[in-house]
This record gives C-alpha cells, sequence and structure tokens, in this order.
C-alpha cells in the first residue's frame, strides 16, 4: 500500500508538470499571436476576408485601346497616368464575340460571360419566337422614380445570368452596397445586377437622374438634392471650349476636317468651340454629347459616395460607373477630331479629380478601380479612303430591301428579312411558318446574295458556325455572339474598315476588327500590383478576376479565367 500510494503521487506530480507545461505554452502561443495580430495590418473592411472597402469598376464607352497612348503626353499625372504608373495595364484585352455593342459589352464586363449565355445579344435585338424588337433593359412592369417619363420602364430582368456586383451581395448576405451610374440607362442597370440597391441613369425629358421601381419607391433624399441643382445646365451654359489652344491638338491639321464631322443640330458647323448655351434652348439631353455629360456622372458618383457612405460599411461596397459621352461624341465626330481629343483630354482631368476625392473620403489603398471599355470605334470610312486605306460604309437597309424582293419574286412572300440589326439577319419566322417554306433554303438565299456583296466578308450559318470555313478567331466570336433566342440566324461578317448605315460623318462600331474589340484594361489599387501584361486577355475575364480579388464567387455565367498576374 505505502509502494502504491508513492506510485500515485508521483503520477499525480507528473501530470501536474505536464498540464503546467502545457498551459505555459499555450499561453506562449496566444501571446505571440497577439503580437503578430498588432503587427500585421488590419483588412479594410474586414477583420476575416481581406477585401477593399469599395470597389469602383469604370466603363468608357466607346474608348479605343490606343486612346490610353495616344494622347498620353497631355494626360496629367492624376488621371490615366495614375493608374498606369501606380497600377497594373492589361495591353492585349480583346472582346470574345460580336456584335461589339454597349449593353453587350457592359454585360460581359461585369458577367464575365458572353451573348450566348447571358443573353443580351445587342442593344436591342429580336425576339425569335415573336418578330418583336427588344430593348436589352425593357420593362413594362415597371414605372420611373423621379419621373413621369417612359424612359424609367427599365429594370436588369433581361439579363440571364448574375453579375459581380450580385455575387457580391449573396457573398456578405447583401450588406454590401452596390449602386450602379451612368447617363445611359443600360450602362447603369446591366453592371450593378439583379439585386443591386439602385441604379441611376439620366432623362432628358425632366434633366433628372432617375431610377424605376424595381429598385426603390422614392428616389433617395441626395439624389433629389443633386437633381435641385441643375446641375446639366450649369454645364451648357459654359460653352465647350478646348482645354488648351485648338492649334496645339494632334487633330488639328487639315485632317480635322468638317466632312468627316457631324455637326450639332443649329449650329452651322461641326467646329470648336462649341456655343451649347445657344444651342441647348431648354433640352438638357444635349449634354450627352459634350464631355460634361461625363463630368456630371462623375460628380454624380460622388454624391453617391457621400449619401449611402460607401465604402464606410463593414464590409466591400461596389460602385459600377459608366461613361456615356464619349460614346455620343465619337459617334458624331470620329476618331480623328479635336472634340474626341478634347474629350479624352477632360475626361483625363475627371479622373483625376475623382480619385484625390477616392483618396480623401475612403482613403488610398483601400480601394480597388479598375478601368475598361464596352467597345472602341473604326475611323471614319471617308477619312480613311482619303488616305488609300480600303474602307467603306455598307448600307444594310437597302441590302434588306433588295434581298427581300428576291425572295419576294420566289417565294412569293413579302417582308421574309424584317431585320438586320447587329450585322444579323433576322427572319420573318411567322410568316415563314405560315407559308409553309424552307427555312434553310430560305437562310441559303440569303447567304448567297449576301457573299456577292463588296462589303461582305463572310456572311455565316449561326448554327452552322463551328464548321463554316473562315479563320478560328471568327468562329469562335461568332459562336459566343449567338443567343438562338434572341440572336438573327446569319451573322454578316465586313471586310476590315467596313461597316454599316451609320452615314458619311462620324463613325460607329460593332465589327470584329482590333479597332472594335481591342479594348483598354487597368487595374488600381488594394490588392493590385505594379505592372503589365502582354500576353492576350479577354473582357470575359474581367469579372473573374474581379470575384478573386474580393475572395468571392464568379458569377454564374461566367466564362472568363482569373488574370493572376494582376493580383498581389
Amino acid at each position: 500500500m505505502l509502494i502504491f500510494g508513492a506510485v500515485k503521487k508521483y503520477l499525480f506530480a507528473m501530470k501536474f508538470k505536464h498540464l503546467l507545461f502545457i498551459s505555459i505554452s499555450l499561453a506562449a502561443v496566444s501571446v505571440s499571436a497577439q503580437k503578430k495580430k498588432t503587427i500585421t495590418p488590419a483588412a479594410p473592411a474586414s477583420a476575416s476576408v481581406p477585401r477593399p472597402k469599395l470597389v469602383v469598376g469604370l466603363v468608357v464607352d466607346q474608348m479605343r485601346w490606343d486612346y490610353l497612348y495616344r494622347y498620353y503626353d497631355r494626360y496629367q499625372s492624376g488621371g490615366f497616368k495614375r493608374m498606369l504608373n501606380e497600377g497594373f495595364t492589361c495591353e492585349n484585352t480583346n472582346i470574345d464575340y460580336i456584335p461589339t455593342v454597349t449593353a453587350a459589352g457592359h454585360s460581359c464586363i461585369y458577367t464575365g460571360s458572353v451573348p450566348s449565355i447571358h443573353g443580351i445579344a445587342g442593344n436591342d435585338f429580336i425576339v425569335q419566337a415573336t418578330g418583336k424588337s427588344m430593348y436589352c433593359t425593357d420593362d413594362s412592369t415597371v414605372v420611373a422614380v423621379g419621373s413621369t417619363s417612359k424612359a424609367g420602364q427599365m429594370s436588369p430582368r433581361n439579363l440571364l445570368v448574375t453579375t459581380v456586383t450580385d455575387e457580391l451581395r449573396l457573398a456578405t448576405n447583401f450588406r454590401s452596397k452596390v449602386i450602379g451610374i451612368a447617363l445611359k440607362d443600360r450602362g447603369g442597370i446591366l453592371p450593378a445586377g439583379h439585386t443591386a440597391n439602385a441604379a441611376y441613369w439620366f432623362d432628358d425629358a425632366s434633366g433628372n437622374w432617375i431610377s424605376s421601381t424595381y429598385y426603390m419607391a422614392d428616389l433617395p433624399s441626395w439624389v433629389k438634392k443633386f437633381n435641385d441643382q441643375k446641375i446639366a445646365e450649369k454645364y451648357l451654359k459654359q460653352d465647350w471650349n478646348t482645354l488648351y489652344p485648338v492649334n496645339t491638338y494632334l487633330q488639328s491639321a487639315a485632317d480635322n476636317s468638317p466632312k468627316y464631322e457631324g455637326k450639332y443640330a443649329g449650329a452651322e458647323a461641326p467646329t470648336m468651340p462649341v456655343k451649347t448655351s445657344e444651342l441647348y434652348k431648354g433640352h438638357v439631353g444635349l449634354i450627352r454629347s459634350t464631355p460634361y455629360g461625363n463630368t456630371m456622372t462623375l460628380d454624380l458618383a460622388k454624391a453617391a459616395i457621400d449619401g449611402e457612405q460607401l465604402g464606410k460599411n463593414t464590409v466591400t461596397d461596389f460602385l459600377a460607373v459608366s461613361l456615356s459621352s464619349t460614346d455620343y461624341i465619337g459617334h458624331q465626330f470620329g476618331p480623328n477630331s479635336v472634340e474626341v481629343e478634347d474629350t479624352y483630354l477632360r475626361l483625363d482631368r475627371d479622373l483625376a479629380s475623382f480619385f484625390a476625392y477616392l483618396d480623401a473620403t475612403v482613403g488610398k489603398g483601400n480601394y480597388s478601380v479598375f478601368l475598361s471599355a464596352d467597345h472602341g470605334a473604326a475611323h471614319n470610312a471617308t477619312f480613311l479612303k482619303d488616305h488609300q486605306v480600303p474602307a467603306g460604309i455598307w448600307d444594310d437597309a437597302a441590302a434588306q430591301k433588295d434581298m427581300n424582293a428576291v425572295l419576294a419574286d420566289k417565294y412569293k412572300v413579302n417582308n421574309l428579312v424584317i431585320s438586320m440589326d447587329n450585322y444579323q439577319v433576322n427572319l420573318n419566322n411567322i410568316a415563314i411558318k405560315k407559308a409553309g417554306i424552307s427555312e434553310e433554303a430560305v437562310k441559303a438565299d440569303c447567304i448567297q446574295y449576301l457573299q456577292k456583296a463588296p462589303a461582305v466578308e463572310y456572311a455565316v450559318d449561326m448554327q452552322r458556325a463551328n464548321a463554316a470555313n473562315i479563320p478560328e478567331d471568327l468562329r469562335t466570336r461568332i459562336i459566343n455572339g449567338y443567343n438562338a433566342e434572341h440572336s438573327g440566324v446569319i451573322q454578316i461578317v465586313l471586310k476590315p474598315g467596313w461597316y454599316s448605315g451609320h452615314g458619311q460623318t462620324g463613325t460607329t462600331h460593332g465589327t470584329w476588327s482590333p479597332y472594335d474589340t481591342h479594348i483598354p484594361l487597368v487595374f488600381m489599387g488594394w490588392g493590385i500590383k505594379h505592372g503589365s501584361l502582354t500576353r492576350q486577355t479577354h473582357m470575359t475575364d474581367i469579372a473573374a478576376t474581379v470575384a478573386s480579388l474580393l475572395h468571392i464567387q464568379e458569377p454564374d455565367g461566367c466564362i472568363g479565367k482569373v488574370i493572376s498576374e494582376v493580383l498581389k
């Protein structure tokens, strides 16, 4: 018994020492962890998942990639140059589909998807089942908020997939705030996604920034306060003068000819300065076609940050901004104009001011921003021909009329082609079915007609695009752009330098050529490396990369890949 008692005491003593050692060790680990915690910077928006306080997406409508460098020498340090010098630029980012238009571009950037999947096959598209035209964000079930105009009958319901902004809302159980802003309804609505707190766009009729009952019953007080300032009128009353003496502009030589440019209604010629104070006559929608439209958009973006306290949340917020005036001005004047050059110099200043505002309110290093474009733009066709470059304008309306005459002569049915929009042939499916005509025969006749047109490179049966005898890259873009419910049955591919039906002045976009499909992509801020990348990347990669930055799921239709070189 004495021996047993001694052994018991010995074991108890050893157990106590062992427990004491474990307790001391755990305490040391805890102290060490506390020390590490004090020297490791806390994540800006979340103590558990490192994320920025705010993400800002900037889409510059109709910005060709080369505009980053074309006017580089005159950009100031805080705008485009700051993004390039502090951030990360992907120098070879391309659009993955055709047609290259605004609605499809904004949808692709924020979904990482393509029209084949996300359903936004154009700004307007033909619903194949009915033959009716549908505007990309039309929604007759909602009404305007902030106006009585039909411009408010808009929502994202035609978008068939989630956006990266939706995924952020889902990942944070809807605690993140998401706001979309653009002059164009589609530029504000589609990026903001289905679950956004709000999207705002400009209403020409009232001169207000408006929304729809899809989002809210009444405008927030900060939007009403902004509208009350009548900022559009204030800008238009200033007139549009060049920032610098006009003879110092790159585009001020003889090639800056009025014959390549469209003039404003009421103006004698398309020349600077533009007397907007005299031209607008109460119609404030004119601001869309001046650089002040971009300035006003960024003014509202600042007001949204303040009014919604974006970047002050316990989780990451997202502000999606589209700058639309570059598109309106580009269409009217074309790339080789003082007006476009001055627009980008002014946008550069506006961006510098906006970034400085973000630094002061959210904090430099606490936000992430990316800048891209929904599409580019061609040179004016007449300008190119005057410089011995093959180019031209294809009259698609005349082609449709002539093709319908040929088809009517053969099949004894009128208007078998109902639209040539988006460089696609849309057939009158109801009339074809009623008359018992073979759709395949009609398609074959259309293709045969189109292949004889001097402007047409290829006419491709959408359902057989994978077998078409055309370059692989074009096949892929056609397949990605084809949505069976919203696209025509034949894709028309024009020759380089050609575009359809815009008129003799200005320019347009929509084709497969690099001037339409090579877009800028620059990231800056929290979680972003400094550098550049020359390998090919894609518009679909943007959403995937932003999702990776935020540690959230990619959008449900995303086919893009993370650009890992961008991220720290």
